[in-house]
Order: structure tokens, then C-alpha cells, then sequence
């Protein structure tokens, strides 16, 4: 036999005992990587102590997310949404407020109510002003704190008087829920109009009285200029899920 011919038998032999190449597997699916970064939620100054506890369960799910609170009148936090403050997320105290935002295109698609709330007579421990309901706030000789029109606790609390028949007697108007308990805490009122959910929130320092008050919605939004609009839709959707509903419920926030 040629030489050439026993180096062909000798390949093709090595050939057939080889072993061979495995078909290479597909690759898995390899999960998305968790949300990171930072997201500023400008909320209404009555969302304080609920939200916070919202954002430390949802750093459970998302602990790579810095939430970052910007709380205040919703009034003043959608004046300052309008003028460019950085802001990922606007949860409001009133479908008002919000509208100056959507009025001016700034959120993300349309908003969506999470919750609801009741106006409710705050006094100090004991009642020291005597304060038995509403009709009080009629009384020059009591001292009152309201909070100011422009903000949606003011805004409800103008409308009930209005609805009532009664003319309150305000020694001042706050821009905000906590500054109204505020004043009542320290005694520098006799009583203020905030929400049930603020009486709750201030412990044993401040006690509630019933009215009889209409539910003032929440509606909660992506802003359109956010910088991290993932981990914003993240947290808009954790408030709107099962465990951040039960927040809100036991806060004594009622449904949307």
C-alpha cells in the first residue's frame, strides 16, 4: 500500500474513535438585575408616618432603592413639581392638587387613588379647651388652627363649614396637618381640624373627636421627569399592592 493511502486509513481510524463535540446547551435565562438608585417622592405631610413605613418594607423587596422624602403641603409640593424640583414620584393629599401637576403634563401616564381620608377634631390630652364638636370652632373664645385653604386639608375643612352652616373663628391657619397638631399639642390652641389618620399618628400627646366628614381621596403618580422612572413605578406599585394597602389601613387610611 502507498504511503499516502495508509496515512488516509490511519486519519479516518483516529476519526471513528474520537468522542464526540457535545451539542453546547442554551444558555439560561439569566434574571434581571434588582432596581438601584435613588427616587425622591414628594408626598402630603399626612402620608408621613405611613410612607415611611411603606418605604422600609418595600427596601425589603428593593434594598438597592434610596427613597428619599419630600414631605409637605401637597399644594406647595405641586408648585414645586411645576417649577422643576426634582421629584421621581407625587403622592398627593387631593385630586386638586394633583391636577396642577397633569395640567401641566408632568406625570407619567394617569394618576391613580390609593387612599382616602376623613377630617376629624384634634384637641390635646384631656381636652383642656373643652372642646365637644364642631360648633365650637364658631366660638371666639375658643382658640383655633385650621389648616390654610390652599392646601387639601384646608380646602375639605372650608368646604364641611360651608356644608355645616358654620363660620369658624380661626386664630391661624398652618400650611399643613403637623403644623396644626402642632399648635394643639403644645397648647397653643384649644382645637384644630386635621385628618383621622394625623390623630392616630400623634399617639397618646393628642386626642380625636369624631364629625361627621366627607372621604377626600389620594392619587398617587410617576413623574414624567424622573431620572429613575423603573424604581419609581417599583414604589408607585408597591403602595398600590396588597402589603402597602394593609399599611395604609392600619395608618386608618381608608380605600381609594
Amino acid at each position: 500500500m502507498k504511503k499516502s493511502a495508509l496515512i488516509l486509513v490511519a486519519v479516518l481510524a483516529l476519526a471513528g474513535c474520537s468522542t464526540p463535540v457535545p451539542t453546547p446547551t442554551p444558555t439560561e435565562t439569566v434574571a434581571a438585575d434588582s432596581l438601584t438608585g435613588t427616587i425622591n417622592v414628594f408626598a402630603a405631610a399626612s402620608l408621613t408616618g405611613s410612607f415611611q413605613e411603606i418605604a422600609d418594607a418595600f427596601a425589603e423587596e428593593d434594598p438597592d432603592v434610596e427613597v428619599v422624602f419630600n414631605f409637605g403641603g401637597s399644594s406647595g409640593l405641586a408648585t414645586q413639581i411645576v417649577e422643576a424640583a426634582p421629584a421621581d414620584v407625587f403622592a398627593a393629599a387631593s385630586p386638586a392638587t394633583m391636577k396642577t401637576v397633569t395640567d401641566a403634563a408632568l406625570t407619567d401616564g394617569d394618576p391613580v387613588d390609593f387612599a382616602s381620608n376623613v377630617l376629624e377634631i384634634a384637641v390635646a390630652k384631656g381636652n383642656p379647651g373643652g372642646i365637644v364638636g364642631l360648633d365650637d370652632f364658631a366660638n371666639p373664645d375658643k382658640t383655633i388652627a385650621l389648616c390654610a385653604v390652599e392646601v387639601p386639608c384646608g380646602a375639605a375643612s372650608a368646604k364641611l363649614f360651608e356644608t355645616a352652616g358654620i363660620t369658624p373663628s380661626v386664630d391661624t391657619y398652618e400650611q399643613d396637618v403637623k403644623a396644626v397638631l402642632t399648635k394643639v399639642e403644645f397648647g397653643e390652641v384649644d382645637a384644630g381640624l386635621v385628618y383621622v389618620t394625623d390623630v392616630l399618628d400623634a399617639g397618646d400627646a393628642i386626642e380625636g373627636i369624631e364629625i361627621d366628614s366627607a372621604p377626600v381621596k389620594y392619587p398617587i403618580a410617576t413623574l414624567a421627569a424622573s431620572t429613575n422612572k423603573e424604581a419609581a413605578d417599583a414604589f408607585v406599585a408597591f403602595v398600590l399592592s396588597d402589603k402597602g394597602q394593609s399599611i395604609l389601613k392600619a395608618a386608618g387610611f381608608g380605600t381609594p
